[in-house]
């Protein structure tokens, strides 16, 4: 049997997280925490955007290619691009802006952006499983026109 027929998907162990959410108040979420702290010590609480994290951690328990930095952006450099009629559920993640149309595009990795599990696409969204959605790990809907890169990780 291949070696990649016996290993989970990075999408279906994210999948296990779903409704994790940040603790309200001073008190932080343990498990964000120890998510947040994998691949940098100066996080304190589980207010520090939590995307990356939450992609970093799930891809360090598969033992996949990971970006150990808590920037979204640092994923356009990790495993191999793909195009969006590429993509699909499993080992492929999103890289998308963070904000409006007035942002920098993919060459500026030093700008915002959210990061998450590529879930499917509906017409006019791209629906990614990520962590810090609302707070939350949870699938959500995002416009393509946001999208900067999606990139497979094996």
């Amino acid at each position: 049997m291949e070696e990649n027929a016996l290993r989970i998907s990075a999408f279906s162990l994210a999948q296990r997280f779903l409704g994790l959410r940040e603790t309200s108040g001073i008190a932080s979420n343990a498990h964000i925490l120890a998510m947040l702290q994998l691949d940098t010590a100066w996080v304190q609480n589980d207010e520090v955007p939590w995307c990356s994290a939450f992609v970093n951690y799930v891809c360090w328990l598969l033992r996949l290619p990971r970006s150990k930095s808590l920037a979204a952006r640092s994923w356009l450099g990790a495993g191999l691009p793909v195009s969006i009629d590429e993509a699909k559920p499993g080992f492929d993640v999103v890289v998308l802006q963070r904000g409006g149309a007035d942002e920098p595009g993919p060459e500026v990795l030093a700008a915002p952006g959210h990061v998450g599990f590529f879930a499917g696409r509906t017409p006019g969204q791209i629906h990614v499983l990520g962590g810090n959605q609302s707070n939350t790990v949870s699938v959500q809907a995002f416009s393509p026109s946001r999208l900067l890169g999606i990139r497979r990780l094996l």
